[in-house]
């Protein structure tokens, strides 16, 4: 059915016309995209205009306008209709009785209506006081009636905008830096807004308004087409949802991509990252170039009294070689030769991150254009200039992005366009990795101090996740590309191997300080031989941190921090030559020594509770710890303690944050034997902390069994069920090959939820192994635990109970 067709069966039907056109429309699969767009505009103008001469008949001084998307053509399937019924005043009983025609049919089927009924003064006074309504009759389009009165509205409207657009802009740049502040970023966000949050739909009508203002203009290269793709996303979200919605949920994703014709979420959601960081970076190159001149309007004249009338020359500091600062921005300097300076590029954006001041538009699409390739290897200068860019700190990202904008990143670092608007699929990352990769060289900037290769510290943080765009571990294939990368930016091949070395173990630090023993003397030596010198361990400690500050607020924190602190520490002495120490000679605190014995004494557990009222005074940077209460529980060795302990915290409500547990031998000439010591930080979901004394009394009840934690917890999740939200992945559990000489060492990675500690320790306990220790984190809503676990006899397991007792596990958890 061609769109005349489509039009003539609803002109020929009324509104049940235009609704099986309208259906059959958006049914249609060989038309989608902007021709869709524009064929359902033009069936609804046909029908709106039917209804309005049926009841306009003999009135005269009326229009119908459409406005806002509507008015630009923009017709969604779940679109709203922005209606302006216009009007000379002259009877507005009749216009009222017509704004009825009009609405009502519209109601009747189901199409959400903005609708205004007003006389041209009207609609300016009500644009005077409301920016959003100024901004959609900025889109006014005639659809029917007296078409002289809407080119009036239109024409009015524009020389009051561009009269006020001193006073408007920045009240609608306001407007939008309040909504981005709402919404995120929508380059980042893994369920963004398409049409609110920054870089999105909005962001593309306020350019068009900025433009309207003949004030200053957008950068247009891609930015239609980034329009263009994230209407196209949402076409394709109301019709696989059925609903207006501009929220591109996780679980709408593949039926979106699918509806689009796109590989899967993740190409989806690539291709909403791009489109918005264009209309991202055009924003801000416009908004820019409004300040400057507004600026420019209030001090010139000024500057014309000063100077006698003549035009002021625009001042120009020398930055570095070619490259100036004019009027708050850096620009070539007039003698700058980009066609035959190949390190220009990097020389102007170290010298614009280093000032904190923007690259200009123009200089960056000057050097795109124009710039030589870097022969290979670079020379000298150009990757000092790399260097110096990436420790400017928080200048770096505007700069950078700048540079991106235009491609000279890519054509830098070839291997960048794999990891470049990728998204990341983890609730702990904030960031997409490209992103990833320039905030953690911003973090790393702020550690150069501590280490004695800056330059290596910062060239390993923009490499480390290279290898995300590559299938397999992305470390492994990092490292290879690091080599490569190093290699052709320069550096010898002694620090070749040493980036090549940071790239594939940039989460050894943390992963083995959060989920092993660091009292084996195996996890110390392994370490140790996997980084190799104490320059090495240097950077790598500067690295972990950095890429964990980086990451998001769930990825360090100071219990974190002090557990890689500790590693190091340990992991140096060995490099120094030193024997780790025997983990059975390990000494225990004062305090955990005398609970030992007093549980070891009554035969029973003890509990004491620790309220951390500060953070301590030499907590490592990043996020704080959150105020919580340690607590240390000493119960004579048996078995049950681990599903017992953490089965009574479920019950209470207790949230477990960190959760450490050991076997602690008594000292001498108290007894032979021993005593379990867990160490955890517990947190109350909600209310207050319950006594320890309740604690105890229920865990002493758990312990001899006359208690069952389990159904208790079953009676309480009938009672309170939880609400279901995105489908997490299932759990996985793995048995680390070679991790410790005197356990096997069973890694849990799993959603983290009430009472799943209570339901691994009591699985442990089912496969019959002993928990020799324990160690348990959260990130996010993810729980990476690792248990140390060995037979009665107290030897490692052997490899095949070992896989049996992981997959035990494993379908515990997934039941």
């Amino acid at each position: 059915m061609t769109s005349t067709d489509v039009r003539t069966e609803a002109e020929d039907s009324g509104p049940s016309g235009y609704a099986a056109a309208r259906l059959r429309l958006l049914q249609e699969g060989a038309r989608s995209g902007p021709p869709r767009r524009a064929a359902l505009a033009e069936l609804t103008d046909d029908w709106l205009t039917e209804l309005f001469t049926a009841g306009a008949e003999g009135l005269r001084g009326v229009s119908l306008v459409a406005v806002g998307g509507y008015g630009r053509g923009e017709l969604s399937p779940r679109s709203d209709l922005d209606l302006l019924l216009l009007h000379d005043g002259s009877d507005s009983k009749a216009v009222a009785a017509l704004a009825d025609r009009i609405w009502y049919p519209v109601w009747d089927l189901g199409l959400a209506l903005d609708h205004s009924v007003r006389t041209p003064a009207e609609a300016r006074k009500t644009a005077g006081e409301d920016l959003k309504v100024q901004l959609g009759l900025l889109d006014a389009r005639h659809l029917a009636g007296d078409l002289g009165l809407t080119a009036g509205l239109r024409t009015a409207v524009l020389a009051d905008w561009r009269n006020q657009a001193p006073k408007r802009l920045p009240e609608l740049q306001e407007l939008c830096a309040e909504r981005a502040e709402r919404q995120g970023e929508l380059q980042y966000l893994l369920e963004p807004d398409l049409k609110e949050a920054r870089g999105g739909l909005r962001d593309a009508t306020a350019l068009r308004a900025v433009a309207a203002s003949w004030l200053a203009d957008a950068p247009r290269e891609g930015l239609a087409d980034a329009r263009r793709r994230l209407l196209d996303v949402r076409d394709a979200l109301h019709l696989t949802t059925g609903r207006a919605t501009d929220r591109l949920a996780l679980q709408e994703q593949d039926q979106v991509a699918a509806e689009l014709g796109l590989l899967d979420a993740d190409t989806l959601l690539r291709q909403v990252y791009e489109a918005a960081r264009v209309i991202s970076y055009a924003s801000d190159v416009t908004w820019r170039e409004v300040g400057r001149v507004l600026r420019s309007r209030a001090v010139r004249p000024r500057l014309r009294a000063m100077l006698g009338g003549g035009k002021p020359v625009a001042e120009r500091s020398p930055l570095a070689e070619g490259v100036v600062e004019q009027d708050g921005e850096v620009v070539l300097a007039r003698a700058a030769r980009p066609e035959r300076d190949s390190v220009l590029p990097l020389r102007a954006a170290a010298a614009a991150a280093q000032a904190g001041l923007p690259l200009s538009l123009h200089a960056v699409r000057r050097m795109a254009g124009a710039a030589r390739p870097l022969p290979t290897p670079w020379p000298a200068e150009a990757r000092e200039q790399l260097v110096t860019l990436l420790g400017s700190g928080r200048p770096t990202i505007d700069v950078w992005e700048a540079l991106e904008a235009e491609g000279l990143i890519t054509r830098l670092l070839p291997d960048w366009e794999r990891v470049r608007c990728r998204p990341q699929r983890n609730a702990v990352h904030v960031w997409t990795v490209d992103r990833h990769l320039i905030e953690t060289a911003v973090r790393a900037s702020e550690l150069t101090r501590r280490v004695g290769r800056p330059d290596l510290l910062l060239v390993a943080a923009l490499l480390h996740d290279i290898g995300k765009g590559w299938p397999g571990d992305h470390s492994v294939a990092g490292e290879i590309i690091a080599r490569d990368v190093a290699g052709r930016i320069g550096f010898d091949r002694d620090d070749v191997a040493v980036l090549a070395t940071l790239v594939r173990h940039h989460l050894l630090l943390v992963e083995t300080a959060t989920r092993r023993d660091l009292e084996d003397p195996a996890t110390v030596r392994s370490v140790a031989e996997a980084v190799g010198s104490q320059s090495t361990l240097e950077l790598l400690h500067a690295l972990t941190e950095a890429d964990a500050l980086a990451t998001g607020p769930a990825a360090w924190s100071s219990w974190r921090g002090a557990l890689v602190t500790d590693l190091v520490k340990r992991v140096s002495a060995v490099l120094a030559g030193d024997e780790p120490a025997d983990p059975e000679a390990a000494t225990p605190t004062a305090e955990q020594e005398r609970l030992a014995i007093e549980a070891f004494r009554t035969g029973s557990p003890v509990l004491a509770l620790r309220a951390q009222t500060e953070p301590p005074a030499e907590e490592p940077p990043g996020e704080p710890e959150p105020l919580g209460v340690e607590l240390l529980v000493a119960v004579p060795d048996q078995p049950g303690v681990l599903p017992a302990v953490s089965g009574v915290l479920a019950m209470h409500r207790l949230t477990v944050r960190t959760a450490e547990l050991r076997a602690l031998d008594l000292p001498d000439g108290v007894h032979e034997g021993s005593v379990l010591l867990l160490d955890w930080r517990v947190a109350a979901e909600y209310g207050s902390l319950p006594q320890a004394a309740r604690l105890r009394a229920d865990l002493v009840r758990a312990l001899d069994g006359s208690l069952d934690i389990a159904a208790r917890l079953a009676e309480r999740d009938a009672a309170y069920p939880r609400r279901r939200g995105v489908v997490a992945p299932p759990p996985r559990v793995t048995v680390a090959p070679a991790a410790s000489r005197h356990a096997t060492v069973i890694e849990v990675r799993a959603q983290d939820a009430p009472g799943l500690l209570f339901r691994i320790g009591q699985a442990l306990e089912k496969s019959g192994v002993r928990v020799r220790s324990s160690h348990v984190s959260t990130l996010g809503a993810n729980a990476v635990d690792a248990f140390y676990v060995t037979t009665a006899t107290g030897a490692p397991l052997p490899g095949e109970e070992a896989a049996s007792v992981a997959r035990a596990l494993e379908e515990a958890l997934r039941a």
